[in-house]
């Protein structure tokens, strides 16, 4: 029923969301290991990362969303840290295209830019830079903060610390700063399903305000 959606992603904090809110839309889901509770309406396809593009082009998809995402600490390197935030999101991406998807959701960053001198910053604004030049018709990018919730796997230090003050940080920011404000996962999973339907073409950027106003 409707558009073939591909989601890559699904095991971390976003995904899991995504398809906790799908609602009526069955997913077709990549992932490299199974995926716990998946409801029976969504497709699960497993398979090592280096086999995703040929399989999402035989896939041909119309949408294809992306929730891939780690932290430099948890993939144990830069040079780690950027096979997943840029190479594998852009080989994904790839495959989707040469299957004659015409439109992609994906998850980056606030502050997100190729100019950074941060690195992480640098490589989620590379990635989307690779993206645009991808020619979808359709390019969402979505770049929340902080993102809480129940994350799945190891706690990350750094993160739990954040967390555990956002509700004092938030306060603090005002204005354009509001966008470094941090927003639940489940809010941005919200804002990703009204996405996949949209189909005015175009590049659109979507920080935290305008991802509450998706999910409302």
């Amino acid at each position: 029923m409707g558009d073939n959606i591909l989601l890559v992603g699904a095991t971390g904090l976003v995904g899991r969301s995504v398809i906790a809110e799908a609602g009526e839309l069955a997913l077709t889901v990549l992932a490299r290991r199974d995926v716990d509770d998946l409801p029976e309406r969504h497709a699960l396809l497993v398979a090592p990362p280096q086999r995703w593009p040929d399989i999402i082009a035989a896939e041909r998809p119309a949408v294809l969303i992306s929730c891939l995402g780690t932290t430099i600490r948890a993939a144990g390197s830069q040079a780690a840290f950027r096979a997943v935030d840029h190479d594998l999101i852009l080989s994904a991406a790839r495959g989707a295209r040469l299957g004659g998807a015409a439109r992609m959701i994906v998850v980056s960053s606030v502050g997100a830019s190729a100019k950074s001198g941060n690195f992480y910053l640098r490589t989620k604004g590379e990635t989307e830079a690779g993206l645009r030049a991808l020619g979808f018709d359709r390019l969402d990018v979505l770049r929340p903060g902080l993102l809480t919730g129940d994350r799945p796997g190891p706690a990350r230090l750094g993160e739990g610390i954040a967390m555990a003050a956002a509700s004092f940080t938030d306060a603090l920011l005002h204005g354009s700063l509001r966008r470094y404000r941090s927003i639940p996962a489940e809010t941005v999973a919200k804002a990703i399903v009204a996405l996949a339907s949209r189909r005015e073409s175009g590049i659109h950027v979507h920080e935290n305000d305008a991802i509450r106003a998706l999910a409302d």
